[in-house]
C-alpha cells in the first residue's frame, strides 16, 4: 500500500505505486497475473472518472487482461477481495491482483464541504440525502443509541482516538503520525453529536493491492497467508427502518459467515482491523464481531483490552482514523495490514505472537458488510 495522506499522483499512477509493490512482494510479474478486481468508489464524481480499471490495468501492464471495477461505498475493495476470492476458488483463475485507489483529497479540486456531500451519495436518495443527513451525522445517530442502551460515554469515544492515533504514530504510511490525548479528543469542535473532531477519520488519498492465488499455487510462493473465509451481508435501507441500527446486523451476518468458513469463532482471533470511520463505529465492530461483549465496546477501549498489549488488539495500524481512509483503497490496505501482522512483517506497529486476524470494512449507513479471515499458512 502507498503512504495515506495527500497526494496529487494521477489515480492510475498511484494505484500503480501499490500494484508494483504487490507484484514485487509476490514475485510475480503482471504477465503471470490474469485478472484485476479493482475497487474505485467516487472517481466518477471527484474526477469525472468512470471507467478507471481498463486505464490501471493499462499502467500496470496488465493491458488485455479481463478487469472489473467494483463499488460498494466505502466497502469498495472488500467487495473486490471477495469476489476475487470466489473467482480463484472457483477454478476460474489462479493468479490474480486485488485492489482499489481514491483520491478525497482537495487535491482532487473538491473542497471538504464538497466532498462531504458526495460521500453522502451512498445515503438513502429519498429520505435521508434531501434532509442533509450526512456520514457524521449517521455514525452519530447509531453511537447516541448505543450510548442509550449501554452507558457509553463520550470519554470511551475519546479513549478510542487516543488509541488509535498512538498505534498511528508507530505506521510510517498512516495519514496521521501524531499522538493526541482524551483531554484534546474531548475539548475538539461538535461535528455532529456525540463526535468530536478527533473522533471523525480523516479523507485520505492513498491505494493498495494484493496478489491472490489458488491454494494449490500458494506453496511455490514466498510466505503465503492463507484466506480462510470471507462473509458478505447487507442490511436495511434507510437507517429509520432497522430495528436496532446500533448493532449493526449486516457485521454480525457478515462475520458469521466468515467464521463459520475458517472453522473458527471470535475467540480464536488474535487481532482485528475494523472499520473506524468514527470512533463509535469501532464500537459497533468490536460487539459485532464478538471480539468485545455487547455494550461493553467503549469500556474495553478505555480499559486498554484494544490497545497493541491488550487482550484483543484493534487498529494497530492507526485504523482509518489515524492510518486514513481513502474510500476505494481502504478494505484492500486492510488485507495488506492482516498480511503483514500475520507475517510479522508489520515494522513498528507488529503485533507480538498473532497468526489469525479478522478484517471488517462496512459501506454506507453500516448497509454493507464484508468480514474477511486471515491466518498463517500450517
Amino acid at each position: 500500500m502507498t503512504k495515506f495522506g495527500v497526494h496529487d499522483t494521477p489515480l492510475q499512477e498511484l494505484f500503480g505505486d501499490a500494484a508494483f509493490e504487490a507484484f514485487d512482494d509476490a514475485g510475480v510479474g503482471p504477465d503471470e497475473v490474469e485478472a484485476l478486481f479493482f475497487g474505485n468508489a467516487m472517481g466518477g464524481q471527484t474526477e469525472n472518472v468512470t471507467h478507471l480499471g481498463p486505464q490501471c490495468a493499462t499502467h500496470v501492464g496488465m493491458a488485455g487482461k479481463p478487469v472489473q471495477r467494483y463499488e460498494d461505498a466505502c466497502a469498495t475493495s472488500a467487495n473486490a477481495f471477495k469476489n476475487a476470492v470466489e473467482a480463484v476458488e472457483s477454478g476460474r483463475h489462479d493468479v490474480v491482483l486485488v485492489g482499489g485507489v481514491e483520491r478525497c483529497t482537495p487535491e482532487t479540486g473538491k473542497d471538504t464541504d464538497e466532498m462531504t456531500r458526495i460521500f453522502a451519495s451512498a445515503s438513502h436518495r429519498q429520505y435521508e440525502q434531501p434532509t442533509g443527513l450526512t456520514f457524521p451525522g449517521v455514525f452519530a445517530l447509531l453511537t447516541k443509541r448505543h450510548m442509550h442502551e449501554h452507558g457509553t460515554t463520550e470519554e470511551h469515544l475519546a479513549e478510542v482516538a487516543v488509541k488509535n492515533h498512538g498505534h498511528g504514530s508507530l505506521n510510517p504510511k498512516a495519514h496521521f503520525g501524531k499522538e493526541t490525548t482524551v483531554e484534546e479528543a474531548l475539548d475538539g469542535p461538535v461535528v455532529a453529536d456525540p463526535f468530536r473532531l478527533m473522533d471523525c477519520c480523516p479523507f485520505s488519498d492513498g491505494a493498495a493491492a494484493v496478489v491472490l492465488v489458488s491454494d494449490d499455487l500458494a506453496d511455490s510462493f514466498d510466505a503465503p497467508v492463507d484466506v480462510t473465509g470471507v462473509g458478505h451481508a447487507t442490511d436495511i435501507v434507510p437507517l429509520a427502518d432497522k430495528e436496532t441500527p446500533h448493532v449493526t446486523k449486516a457485521a454480525r451476518d457478515a462475520a458469521s459467515q466468515a467464521y463459520d468458513q475458517a472453522g473458527v469463532s471470535a475467540a480464536d482471533v488474535d487481532f482485528a482491523e475494523v472499520h473506524d470511520c468514527f470512533t463509535g463505529a469501532e464500537v459497533l465492530a468490536s460487539e459485532a464481531l464478538g471480539l468485545i461483549e455487547d455494550g461493553q465496546g467503549g469500556v474495553a477501549a478505555a480499559e486498554g483490552r484494544t490497545s497493541r498489549d491488550g487482550d484483543i488488539p484493534i487498529n494497530a495500524s492507526g485504523g482509518l482514523k489515524a492510518k486514513g481512509h481513502p474510500i476505494g483503497a481502504t478494505g484492500a490496505a486492510q488485507i495488506v495490514e492482516l498480511t503483514e501482522q500475520v507475517r510479522g512483517e508489520a515494522g513498528e506497529h507488529q503485533l507480538d505472537g498473532v497468526s489469525r486476524g479478522v478484517a471488517h470494512n462496512l459501506g454506507g449507513d453500516a448497509a454493507t458488510t464484508v468480514v474477511s479471515i486471515m491466518e498463517a499458512r500450517a
